[in-house]
């Protein structure tokens, strides 16, 4: 009797192996910073990606009538352009078809080519306009870019906030430029005078300079061109040198990683715009907002939804075609539309999403609370 057990046994474990190897296994590349100063917003993007991928395994995909399963490849870009150029061929080296991200605009551009190179499908949330001026046909942007973010932000302080005057920091990246140069054209266009123009870098800790120059300024508001590890402490600097008026900016400072960087208490009085709708006032944002709270005990930050949004479309395409061919998958998503949590996804010819809503967060206490969708 033992005998036969343990034969049954051992035929049991070689049919699930059997099983585990007729599952193909599709590895999805994801680059972010999941360290450093930004790790707070790539920690975010990695968990939306790897809550649609549990989703995508749960449902079953099959091609050609066998089960495949998503796996992801993490790798850590430190939002630095050299390391994500190194972790670009890294995924080239193995064979690795499809990309998640990156997050940030200046390791995408120089990433982009490398991966556009190893005909590597990109979805990526970096908004710097130049990226989809490139002409890389397998890139396609999952967010909204600096020409809608800095450009939205502008209209709402001059026709909501009833901004005059402005002062304009960037932290010379190509996400800061970008969105700065959009918001202060669009500012101009709509009267408000740029009264003093400033930058910094991503990695400064001591705005004092530059604040006292802006004060000396008067305007009404400062925008920065940044992202929150840098964005808490310019708030709380600007509040210490007796500036009052609003903190406006991009996706970038949208999350509340701002306020508690701050240590500010109370009304942040700060303004940011972020591509997408407003998940509360749909039926499927509020479902996602539940899931991600229910799988990691937090709530979403910028991207999560963008990236889960985007995972859901790639596995959408694999499936409709029946194929991981990249030149199909590309084709399947650039003439296709995709319903998701943050909107519709459909493209245009450079592959930048045809409309992209933008919507206007304040701060409540360390809450990101919507606004206005523009």
């Amino acid at each position: 009797m033992k005998k036969i057990a343990f034969s049954l046994t051992a035929l049991a474990l070689g049919l699930a192996a059997m099983t585990v190897q007729a599952q193909e296994r599709i590895r999805v590349g994801f680059m972010s910073p999941v360290t450093g100063p930004q790790a707070a917003n790539g920690v975010d993007n990695r968990d939306g990606v790897l809550l649609a991928i549990k989703e995508i395994n749960a449902k079953g995909v099959k091609i050609g009538g066998k089960p495949v399963v998503f796996e992801l490849d993490i790798n850590d870009d430190g939002a630095d352009p050299k390391q994500g150029v190194q972790i670009a061929q890294s995924l080239s080296d193995k064979k690795i078809k499809f990309v998640m991200g990156p997050y940030n605009s200046g390791v995408t551009m120089p990433a982009a080519r490398v991966l556009n190179d190893s005909d590597i499908v990109v979805l990526t949330v970096a908004s710097n306009p130049k990226i989809t001026e490139m002409g890389y046909n397998n890139l396609f942007r999952i967010g909204a870019s600096d020409n809608q973010l800095g450009t939205k932000m502008a209209t709402y302080a001059a026709q909501d906030l009833k901004i005059k005057t402005v002062a304009v920091i960037d932290d010379r990246t190509a996400y800061g430029q970008g969105v700065a140069r959009e918001f202060t054209e669009q500012a101009k266009r709509l009267g408000v005078k740029v009264v003093a123009s400033e930058f910094t870098t991503d990695k400064a800790t001591d705005f004092s300079s530059i604040l006292t120059n802006i004060r000396a300024s008067k305007a009404d508001a400062v925008f920065y061109g940044g992202y929150s590890p840098q964005g808490g402490p310019l708030l709380k600097q600007m509040r210490a040198l007796g500036i009052s008026g609003p903190l406006l900016g991009g996706d970038g400072i949208c999350s509340s990683e701002t306020a508690n960087l701050s240590q500010i208490s109370g009304d942040l009085n700060t303004f940011c715009t972020q591509g997408g709708s407003m998940l509360d006032r749909s039926d499927k944002g509020q479902k996602f907002a539940q899931l991600y709270r229910a799988e990691y005990k937090r709530d979403p930050l910028t991207y999560a939804a963008a990236f889960y949004d985007g995972m859901h479309m790639l596995a959408a395409a694999i499936e409709s075609t029946q194929s991981t061919d990249t030149k199909k998958v590309v084709q399947a998503i650039a003439n296709g539309k995709y319903a998701g949590v943050t909107g519709e996804f459909s493209y245009d010819a450079k592959h930048d999403l045809k409309s992209s809503a933008v919507t206007v967060y304040t701060f409540k206490g360390k809450d990101v609370v919507p606004l206005k969708s523009l």
